[in-house]
């Protein structure tokens, strides 16, 4: 692919129909990637948004380059790299030219092709953080299987086979390194590097009617809805795992995934995105709010966002300066909350 290109014009007619699917703050918490479905990449400076001084423009992203022929799934940051993916390769940019508005590939992964000889698509990356190395890059992919690759070196390491359909999301946990993926069959599996034949746990949220704790809770099967999983994490003490997407927003301990602990009542709602923030879940899908929850299942606070569809939230962990919240999705604005609880801006793409 040759050198990105900055593009200098916004087209508005194009701003009606973008959707953003993914972001990912720099290794310095000073500025935001975020990529939409016309395989375009915007950066934003962080700081001078938040600037008291700021405008409008300074909520406009300072560069824009063409990544991918087709849309971009998913965003993933190293301490060197960003990390893109969608329907062709994976690719990696040196996040220091990407600042200086000099973007260039710096390396590809290749998707094995099937039968069918077309690209899968990519819809969920994870990367391992390693002292030894630049760690190790998962894909979740169309073709119901999990790729990894040393990014040190580009070999590809691992693959997980056993989905029986395609793989919307993945999660790592914190202490272990194991991986955890859901997909379109319903499954959420829990992977370990060391035995990579077959998973080492499994569960099926769409077969459980209600919680283990609470049997007056709403029910994590949702028929009309479907049984496929899109959104999976984890708590930073690898406590809890939640999950959802056809089946209800459920909470599952990780030493027993025989029922859930905890439903979280979203009967309109399919969950595409969720995360761990301190003693509180955040959780967005298919209504234009976001969702502040207790881990018992009360709904805590709800904040109205610009996209009908939210499908990727983050938190600004790696600067206490410029620690906020975005919210991305079926939209050209990027929602931006300082406190989380409403929305002080929004960033347009």
């Amino acid at each position: 692919m040759s050198t990105a290109a900055k593009l200098e014009d916004v087209d508005p007619r194009s701003q009606l129909h973008t959707t953003v699917y993914a972001v990912s703050f720099s290794p310095c918490g000073q500025y935001l990637a975020a990529g939409n479905n016309f395989g375009k990449i915007a950066l934003y400076s962080i700081s001078s948004a938040l600037s008291d001084d700021a405008t409008s423009e300074n909520w406009r992203p300072f560069y824009v380059f063409k990544a991918h022929d087709g849309p971009i799934y998913s965003l993933e940051s190293t301490d060197i790299f960003l990390v893109t993916a969608g329907t062709s390769d994976v690719l990696g940019w040196r996040w220091k030219e990407v600042i200086d508005k000099a973007a260039k590939v710096a390396w590809s992964l290749s998707i094995p092709r099937g039968d069918s000889f077309e690209c899968p698509e990519t819809n969920a990356l994870a990367v391992t953080k390693s002292t030894v190395n630049q760690g190790v890059i998962y894909a979740g992919c169309g073709d119901n299987t999990i790729y990894g690759w040393e990014l040190e070196t580009g070999n590809c390491v691992t693959v997980f086979k056993g989905h029986k359909d395609y793989i919307h999301c993945l999660s790592l946990k914190h202490s272990s390194g194991e991986l955890i993926s859901g997909s379109e069959d319903g499954t959420v599996r829990i992977w370990d590097q060391r035995t990579p034949e077959e998973h080492v746990q499994m569960f099926e949220p769409h077969k459980h009617e209600v919680s283990a704790t609470n049997p007056l809770q709403e029910s994590v099967s949702r028929p009309k809805y479907g049984s496929w999983i899109s959104c999976v994490t984890t708590d930073p003490g690898d406590d809890w795992i939640t999950c959802g997407g056809g089946p209800s927003l459920s909470l599952w301990h990780t030493r027993s995934l025989t029922a859930p602990a905890t439903t979280f009542a979203t009967p309109d709602v399919c969950p595409f995105s969720i995360l761990f923030h301190e003693d509180i879940l955040l959780s967005g899908g298919s209504k234009p709010r976001l969702l502040h929850w207790d881990l018992n299942g009360t709904l805590a606070a709800q904040v109205p966002v610009s996209p009908t569809c939210i499908y990727d939230i983050k938190v600004n962990s790696a600067s206490d300066q410029n620690q906020v919240l975005v919210i991305a999705g079926s939209s050209h604005k990027i929602d931006v909350c300082t406190n989380f609880r409403y929305k002080a801006f929004s960033l347009t793409f």
